[in-house]
């Protein structure tokens, strides 16, 4: 049964991350860049989404790391859809909500997943299992997302509200964003989050203590 509810866990985070890089496409074309409509990324069709690292290669070792008894958050990202603020109608105000986008969408679906729990997941249940975990996993990717890191959304989110020295001076942290996550990931330090988002869940879905 572990086996069969990662491979639906890794389908929702697959769908949950291009639903969040589409999220950023359409917002940015409604404040007038329509960069990503014209490189073809406002389409749920996976293939111009998948990055191989974050798509594939990320969630699969810690599939296998689950599968093998190490609990460890599963998690990962989409290439990123293209925006060129410069289009933008007010391009450091409408930034900010293009970067909203994309967690904003994690919500909704971790909403809507748990909604479908307490309407028809039944505890314990295979459904109601992966229900409760793709409800976690898309409030991972959004309070993840909102991390103020960048190139995280949170980032992008927290510059369109500094001063523009301000501003400028956390784009200069930009090439080692990566690295600062890698190394909040290898502390442990997500799995915390990870893990209070698995009590939230508890309480979006009324799923009982056995989850948590």
């Amino acid at each position: 049964m572990r086996a069969i509810v990662l491979f639906f866990i890794a389908v929702i985070l697959f769908f949950s991350i291009i639903f969040h890089e589409v999220a950023h496409g359409i917002v940015a074309e409604r404040h007038g860049d329509s960069t990503a409509r014209i490189m073809g990324r406002i389409t749920l069709n996976p293939l111009p989404h998948i990055d191989f690292m974050g798509t594939i290669i990320l969630p699969g070792i810690m599939i296998i790391m689950n599968l093998f008894g190490v609990s460890v958050p599963i998690f990962g990202w989409a290439k990123p859809v293209p925006v060129n603020p410069q289009n933008l109608n007010n391009p450091k105000k409408d930034m900010i909500w293009v970067a909203l986008a994309g967690p904003a969408t994690n919500f909704l679906i971790a909403f809507f997943l748990a909604i479908i729990y307490r309407l028809f997941g039944i505890p314990g249940s295979l459904a109601g299992v992966i229900l409760f975990y793709g409800t976690t996993i898309n409030l991972f990717l959004a309070f993840f997302n909102l991390i103020p890191i960048p190139p995280l959304d949170g980032s992008r989110i927290l510059s369109g509200v500094l001063p523009e020295n301000l501003s400028f001076r956390m784009s200069q942290i930009e090439p080692f964003g990566f690295i600062i996550i890698i190394v909040l990931l290898m502390g442990g330090l997500l799995n915390y989050l990870f893990y209070a988002l698995i009590k939230l869940s508890a309480i979006l879905t009324g799923a009982p203590f056995l989850f948590w």
